[in-house]
């Protein structure tokens, strides 16, 4: 069986690739700062937080994290509609990214706040802080160094996950890409493509997370 490629095509429609890639990137860069947010108030509701709170925090996180992604994103775009509320495919996918994205960083941050060495809370009380200034300067920034790789490790995974938007239509890279291949059937160019063009998102996205790292981390040992 031969195979001629024809990636002169393909590559033709490079600036509506681009559009996809940064869309792709913008969503995953929102649900990074929105995941992140909830995973925070989440971890310290279940650590600090009054036990009925702590208890809708974690039915929160074993709802999320004991379902599909794509049913989520289902129920936000399709199922929210019955009670008046109308998302357009692009907001709805960003929703349904934070909201799960928030369960697994949720756990992630909860692990961090655990390792804290209960000594430096005493010793925050000695000194006499309160609860809050305790968690904001004691707790908090120790437990997301302690575990940062882990949430980068979860970013990117969100990055990749991201491509499970285009069953709602949202306009990000494989939304184009299957669009693209209706239109020409050059699956094996595009997608090589596409793998090539979130390879280096992934890898941009890492490199930016290790520069953060030095920039916030590195010199609080």
């Amino acid at each position: 069986m031969s195979y001629t490629f024809q990636f002169g095509q393909i590559l033709g429609y490079w600036p509506q690739f681009l559009q996809g890639a940064l869309l792709t990137i913008k969503l995953s860069a929102l649900a990074m700062v929105f995941g992140l947010t909830i995973g925070v108030v989440c971890a310290l509701a279940r650590s600090y937080g009054a036990r009925p709170v702590a208890w809708v925090a974690a039915a929160y996180v074993e709802f999320i994290r004991n379902t599909p992604f794509l049913i989520q994103l289902y129920f936000v775009f399709f199922a929210l509609p019955n009670i008046g509320v109308r998302l357009d495919p692009n907001t709805a996918a960003l929703l349904a990214m934070s909201i799960n994205l928030g369960a697994y960083s949720t756990e992630i941050v909860r692990a961090g706040l655990e390792s804290v060495p209960v000594g430096q809370i005493e010793a925050g009380r000695a000194l006499g802080l309160r609860r809050l200034q305790i968690i904001r300067f004691i707790v908090l920034l120790p437990a997301i160094r302690a575990v940062y790789p882990a949430l980068c490790s979860q970013f990117v995974l969100t990055l990749l996950g991201s491509s499970i938007v285009s069953a709602i239509a949202a306009e990000e890279l494989t939304a184009f890409a299957n669009s693209l291949n209706m239109q020409t059937f050059r699956s094996f160019e595009i997608y090589l493509v596409v793998t090539a063009i979130y390879i280096v998102m992934a890898f941009g996205f890492r490199g930016i997370f290790a520069g953060f790292h030095r920039l916030v981390f590195a010199n609080r040992g």
